[in-house]
């Protein structure tokens, strides 16, 4: 009689689990809507950079669906499933293919092992070699290690490019003092102006425009939140030089210090594509190197057309190199 009592009283399948299928509706508007989210403590920021991972949830609380026996839930996960799928779904498959004129990579060397670290590097076959993060004590063993490799190569400040091309027209792009945004970067933020450069490669093809750059860490703090100002700073002047580059034939190299979804890079993706996303396989991740969750390495074009893009294997750096093979297009 009483298991009778318990069965009538418990509500039905499609009444149970409100919180859960709550839940699975907010996660569901969460992915595709996640540029309205207001950038108070760097929220939005935060909430983009681990974007891919909030599918993770949808496994959660399936199983907890399930538990529950709650048929509303279960329903109401397919609304994230889909987001999921429609935003990520694609970069999972093989997406590259055979030929290509040019082989780049890029690659935050960090301060360890800069002799080992080069000699990997110069071991991928790049035609172009960007380096990240150089130290003064560092780059002379670089530039020693990579010049029987790499006959051309330009430094400003923490960055540099090593080429088999020759290179010309090389200067630095102060990306840490652009407009409004530098108001509010307090000084003890500052960082060095030499982060980025520009150069023109000579190529059989044509003069190839190629920035490198190496964008303002970011911090996640009690007292700050997700505090991302050097970052963004970084990139609303990287955008804006990118913006005015006549050449039609572009390649970015950078440490991004972001992911491609994060809202700082808008203005930057209306100019430049990502080979990881049109050519890649996967999400390519790149940090941290112990268990990467997140593709903030990236090469960029415009006026090419991507073969392959994937990850090198590790140097010692806390981040994977990457590279790409792309076609003159």
């Amino acid at each position: 009689m009483r298991n009778a009592l318990r069965a009538c009283s418990r509500p039905e399948p499609w009444k149970r689990g409100p919180v859960l299928t709550a839940l699975a509706i907010l996660l569901g508007l969460l992915m595709p809507l996640h540029a309205t989210i207001p950038d108070v403590a760097g929220l939005g920021s935060l909430v983009e950079s681990v974007l891919p991972w909030l599918g993770v949830f949808i496994p959660a609380l399936l199983a907890a669906a399930c538990w529950r026996r709650s048929a509303s839930a279960v329903t109401a996960l397919l609304l994230p499933a889909i987001a999921w799928a429609t935003l990520f779904g694609g970069l999972l498959p093989d997406k590259s293919h055979p030929g290509g004129d040019l082989t780049v990579a890029t690659h935050n060397v960090g301060a360890a092992n800069p002799e080992p670290t080069a000699r990997t590097l110069a071991a991928s076959g790049a035609d172009l070699l960007a380096l990240e993060e150089l130290t003064p004590r560092a780059t002379p063993l670089y530039e020693k290690t990579l010049a029987a490799t790499y006959p051309h190569h330009a430094i400003r400040g923490t960055v540099g490019l090593w080429s088999k091309l020759p290179l010309s027209g090389t200067h630095p792009i102060d990306i840490m003092n652009y407009g409004p945004l530098a108001a509010t970067k307090s000084a003890a933020a500052k960082l060095p102006e030499n982060r980025a450069l520009h150069t023109t490669v000579k190529t059989p093809d044509g003069p190839l425009a190629v920035y490198v750059a190496h964008l303002g860490s970011v911090r996640l703090t009690p007292r700050t939140g997700f505090w991302t100002t050097s970052r963004n700073i970084g990139a609303a002047a990287l955008s804006r030089a990118i913006a005015a580059e006549r050449n039609p034939h572009v390649l970015l190299l950078a440490d991004l210090n972001g992911t491609w979804d994060d809202r700082a890079f808008t203005d930057l993706r209306t100019h430049l594509h990502s080979t990881q996303r049109t050519s890649g396989t996967g999400f390519g991740f790149t940090w941290p190197t112990a268990f990467p969750m997140a593709r903030i390495d990236q090469i960029l074009y415009r006026g090419l057309t991507p073969n392959r893009s994937w990850t090198l294997p590790e140097t010692g750096s806390d981040h994977l190199p990457v590279a790409a093979t792309l076609t003159w297009s």
